[in-house]
This record gives structure tokens, sequence and C-alpha cells, in this order.
């Protein structure tokens, strides 16, 4: 039973991170689009904020290949549990962090759209939540070595 347990929480981190870089992407697509339909000379200057919010997803299948590494250990539910507790951290910070984090990018991209010589400044808005999605990333790492 712990080893589901271990395998349930392994997908829920995968999952939230991936719904959270899903629906970030969706929306700075969207505001991409609508910015590069009046000016595509502004590609590059909306590129990164575009997709920005894509690395929720890719900390969360880095934390599941690391996790993975634990399952054989897991024999009793308190194993499981503990694994599973590790990656909340991440799995709550990717999904909320990834819709917050595309929140700022579709309004930079909006100012970029206006001026795209503020471009390099508004990158830090987003990246500022960035942080935090790293810092739940290095959380959850830190909790897996002490199992």
């Amino acid at each position: 039973m712990g080893y589901v347990i271990a395998i349930i929480g392994i997908a829920l981190c995968v999952l939230c991170c991936g719904i959270g870089s899903a629906v970030g992407l969706y929306m700075t697509g969207q505001a991409g689009a609508g910015v590069l339909a009046e000016d595509s000379k502004k590609f590059s200057k909306v590129l990164v904020l575009v997709v920005l919010p894509a690395t929720n997803g890719i900390y969360g299948f880095v934390m599941a290949i690391l996790a993975q590494n634990y399952l054989a250990g897991i024999t009793t539910i308190a194993q499981g549990l503990s694994l599973l507790g590790a990656l909340l951290p991440l799995s709550i910070v990717g999904i909320f962090g990834g819709i917050y984090q595309a929140k700022s990018c579709v309004a930079c991209i909006n100012a970029v759209a206006k001026d795209e010589g503020l471009s390099g400044k508004l990158l830090l808005f987003p990246a500022m939540i960035e942080t935090y999605t790293i810092l739940a990333l290095v959380v959850s790492i830190l909790l897996l070595g002490v199992l």
C-alpha cells in the first residue's frame, strides 16, 4: 500500500506541475499571438514571456525522476506517505505558480505590445514567481533526502 501511495505522489507532482504549465502556456500563447498578429517583428521580445510557464512542467518531470529512485525502498504506508509529503511543496506551487506566472507574463506581453523596449525589464516580474517554484523544487529535493 505504501508503494501505491508513493506512486500517487509522483503522479500528482507531475500532473500538478503539468497542469500549471499547460494552463499557463495557453494563457501566454493567446496573449503572444495577439501581439504578433499586430506586429510580427516583436516575436523575439515576447518569446521568453510566452514560454516561461513551461518550466513548471519540467520541474515536475525532474522531481519524478528523482523520486522514482526511492520507490524500491518503500515498504510501509508511512514511507509512502513520507514520499507523498516530500512531493507536496512542488505539486502545490507547481500548479498555482504556473498559472500566476502566466498572468504576470500576459500583463508583460501586453506591455511589450505598447513599448517593446520594456521587454528586458518586464522579465523580472514573472521571474520572481519562478523563484518560488524553484524554492519549492529545492524543498522537495531536500525532503527526499531525509527519506
